[in-house]
Protein backbone atom coordinates (compact mmCIF):
# COMPACT_ATOMS: atom_id res chain seq x y z
CA UNK A 1 0.00 0.00 0.00
CA UNK A 2 1.51 3.23 -0.78
CA UNK A 3 0.21 6.70 0.96
CA UNK A 4 0.78 9.78 -1.02
CA UNK A 5 -0.05 13.23 1.00
CA UNK A 6 -0.51 16.56 -1.37
CA UNK A 7 -0.88 19.68 0.91
CA UNK A 8 -2.06 22.89 -1.28
CA UNK A 9 -3.04 26.46 -0.15
CA UNK A 10 -6.26 27.98 -1.33
CA UNK A 11 -7.26 31.36 -0.93
CA UNK A 12 -5.26 31.61 2.49
CA UNK A 13 -6.55 28.41 4.47
CA UNK A 14 -4.43 25.49 4.66
CA UNK A 15 -6.20 22.67 2.72
CA UNK A 16 -5.09 18.89 3.02
CA UNK A 17 -5.79 16.11 0.57
CA UNK A 18 -4.94 13.14 0.88
CA UNK A 19 -4.82 10.73 -2.20
CA UNK A 20 -4.22 6.42 -1.66
CA UNK A 21 -3.23 4.61 -4.25
CA UNK A 22 -4.25 0.91 -3.64
CA UNK A 23 -3.09 -1.82 -5.90
CA UNK A 24 -4.13 -5.71 -5.29
CA UNK A 25 -3.35 -8.79 -7.04
CA UNK A 26 -6.87 -10.05 -8.22
CA UNK A 27 -7.39 -13.86 -9.87
CA UNK A 28 -6.86 -13.41 -13.21
CA UNK A 29 -5.56 -9.72 -13.51
CA UNK A 30 -2.59 -8.31 -12.80
CA UNK A 31 -3.62 -5.34 -10.67
CA UNK A 32 -6.41 -2.92 -9.98
CA UNK A 33 -6.18 0.19 -9.08
CA UNK A 34 -8.35 2.26 -6.72
CA UNK A 35 -8.23 6.34 -5.57
CA UNK A 36 -9.98 8.13 -2.81
CA UNK A 37 -9.56 11.44 -1.88
CA UNK A 38 -10.66 12.06 2.17
CA UNK A 39 -11.43 15.35 2.51
CA UNK A 40 -11.01 17.06 6.53
CA UNK A 41 -14.56 17.54 6.11
CA UNK A 42 -15.59 14.10 5.62
CA UNK A 43 -15.78 13.18 9.30
CA UNK A 44 -17.05 9.85 9.10
CA UNK A 45 -14.16 8.31 6.70
CA UNK A 46 -16.24 7.29 3.79
CA UNK A 47 -14.79 9.21 0.78
CA UNK A 48 -17.45 11.38 0.46
CA UNK A 49 -18.93 14.57 2.16
CA UNK A 50 -22.56 14.12 2.65
CA UNK A 51 -25.47 14.32 5.32
CA UNK A 52 -23.89 11.89 6.88
CA UNK A 53 -20.82 14.49 8.11
CA UNK A 54 -23.00 17.02 8.75
CA UNK A 55 -25.00 15.82 11.25
CA UNK A 56 -21.83 14.17 12.69
CA UNK A 57 -20.76 17.83 12.79
CA UNK A 58 -23.99 18.56 14.24
CA UNK A 59 -23.36 15.80 16.67
CA UNK A 60 -19.46 17.12 17.79
CA UNK A 61 -20.67 20.62 18.00
CA UNK A 62 -22.73 19.88 20.87
CA UNK A 63 -20.84 17.27 22.73
CA UNK A 64 -23.30 14.45 21.65
CA UNK A 65 -20.27 12.47 19.59
CA UNK A 66 -16.30 12.71 20.78
CA UNK A 67 -14.76 15.62 18.46
CA UNK A 68 -12.49 14.39 16.20
CA UNK A 69 -12.98 17.07 13.73
CA UNK A 70 -9.46 19.12 12.40
CA UNK A 71 -10.50 21.45 10.70
CA UNK A 72 -10.52 24.87 11.77
CA UNK A 73 -7.61 23.01 14.64
CA UNK A 74 -7.60 19.83 16.37
CA UNK A 75 -10.39 19.14 19.02
CA UNK A 76 -12.49 22.15 17.59
CA UNK A 77 -15.72 21.46 17.15
CA UNK A 78 -18.69 24.58 16.54
CA UNK A 79 -20.97 26.55 14.47
CA UNK A 80 -18.17 27.13 12.00
CA UNK A 81 -16.91 23.85 11.64
CA UNK A 82 -20.38 22.59 11.07
CA UNK A 83 -20.97 25.07 8.46
CA UNK A 84 -17.78 24.50 6.67
CA UNK A 85 -19.12 20.59 6.60
CA UNK A 86 -22.51 22.20 5.38
CA UNK A 87 -20.69 24.24 2.42
CA UNK A 88 -18.35 21.05 1.65
CA UNK A 89 -21.82 18.45 1.49
CA UNK A 90 -23.16 21.31 -1.19
CA UNK A 91 -19.78 20.55 -3.31
CA UNK A 92 -17.83 23.71 -2.03
CA UNK A 93 -13.77 23.21 -0.96
CA UNK A 94 -13.90 22.08 2.57
CA UNK A 95 -12.18 25.40 3.88
CA UNK A 96 -9.55 24.44 6.76
CA UNK A 97 -7.85 27.17 9.31
CA UNK A 98 -8.52 29.47 11.77
CA UNK A 99 -10.30 31.89 9.35
CA UNK A 100 -8.72 34.64 11.50
CA UNK A 101 -6.49 37.35 9.69
CA UNK A 102 -5.33 41.12 10.81
CA UNK A 103 -5.22 43.63 8.46
CA UNK A 104 -2.84 46.22 8.98
CA UNK A 105 -2.61 49.60 7.11
CA UNK A 106 -0.24 52.71 7.62
CA UNK A 107 0.56 56.11 6.07
CA UNK A 108 2.90 56.04 2.96
CA UNK A 109 6.76 57.28 3.97
CA UNK A 110 7.57 60.91 2.79
CA UNK A 111 11.04 60.10 1.93
CA UNK A 112 11.87 59.37 -1.59
CA UNK A 113 13.75 56.14 -3.33
CA UNK A 114 11.03 54.28 -0.94
CA UNK A 115 10.45 50.68 -2.63
CA UNK A 116 8.27 49.16 -0.24
CA UNK A 117 7.73 47.97 3.38
CA UNK A 118 8.66 45.38 5.43
CA UNK A 119 6.28 44.02 8.00
CA UNK A 120 7.16 42.56 11.25
CA UNK A 121 5.44 40.25 13.98
CA UNK A 122 5.86 39.74 17.69
CA UNK A 123 3.93 38.13 20.67
CA UNK A 124 5.34 40.25 22.90
CA UNK A 125 5.50 44.03 23.21
CA UNK A 126 8.47 45.44 21.98
CA UNK A 127 9.29 42.95 20.21
CA UNK A 128 11.29 40.24 19.23
CA UNK A 129 10.07 40.33 16.10
CA UNK A 130 9.72 38.66 12.83
CA UNK A 131 9.87 39.75 8.90
CA UNK A 132 6.41 38.30 7.34
CA UNK A 133 6.94 39.02 3.84
CA UNK A 134 9.47 37.68 1.52
CA UNK A 135 9.87 40.65 -0.95
CA UNK A 136 9.05 44.30 -0.30
CA UNK A 137 4.98 44.94 0.12
CA UNK A 138 4.46 48.02 -2.73
CA UNK A 139 0.90 48.92 -0.93
CA UNK A 140 0.42 50.36 2.47
CA UNK A 141 -1.61 47.49 3.88
CA UNK A 142 -1.29 43.80 4.96
CA UNK A 143 -3.31 41.31 5.54
CA UNK A 144 -2.04 38.69 7.67
CA UNK A 145 -3.66 35.43 7.48
CA UNK A 146 -1.33 33.62 9.89
CA UNK A 147 -2.39 34.39 13.23
CA UNK A 148 -4.37 32.27 15.30
CA UNK A 149 -7.67 33.20 17.88
CA UNK A 150 -6.96 34.23 21.51
CA UNK A 151 -3.58 35.54 20.61
CA UNK A 152 -2.07 38.86 20.70
CA UNK A 153 0.40 40.48 18.13
CA UNK A 154 2.52 43.25 17.83
CA UNK A 155 3.18 44.54 14.58
CA UNK A 156 6.04 47.49 13.11
CA UNK A 157 6.78 48.58 9.31
CA UNK A 158 10.03 49.64 8.23
CA UNK A 159 10.17 51.04 4.69
CA UNK A 160 12.74 49.69 2.45
CA UNK A 161 14.89 52.15 -0.20
CA UNK A 162 15.64 50.82 -3.16
CA UNK A 163 19.15 49.92 -2.18
CA UNK A 164 17.95 47.70 0.25
CA UNK A 165 18.10 50.06 3.17
CA UNK A 166 15.69 50.04 6.00
CA UNK A 167 13.95 52.83 8.22
CA UNK A 168 13.76 52.90 11.66
CA UNK A 169 10.81 51.18 12.77
CA UNK A 170 7.18 52.54 12.60
CA UNK A 171 5.29 52.97 16.10
CA UNK A 172 4.33 49.32 17.54
CA UNK A 173 0.64 48.38 17.10
CA UNK A 174 -1.03 45.69 18.89
CA UNK A 175 -3.77 42.87 17.13
CA UNK A 176 -5.92 41.02 19.51
CA UNK A 177 -7.53 38.57 17.60
CA UNK A 178 -10.82 36.94 19.05
CA UNK A 179 -10.80 33.17 20.24
CA UNK A 180 -12.79 31.06 17.46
Amino acid sequence: MEFVSDARRSQGFRAIHRTWHILALVAGLSSVSAWAQISPCDLNGDGVVNIADVQLAVNMSVGVATCTANIMGAGVCNVIVVQRVVNAALGQSCVTGSGHSASLTWVASPSTGVVGYNVYRGTVSGGPYTLLNTTPVSAVTYPDTSVLGGLTYYYVVKAVGSGGTLSVASNEIAAVVPSP
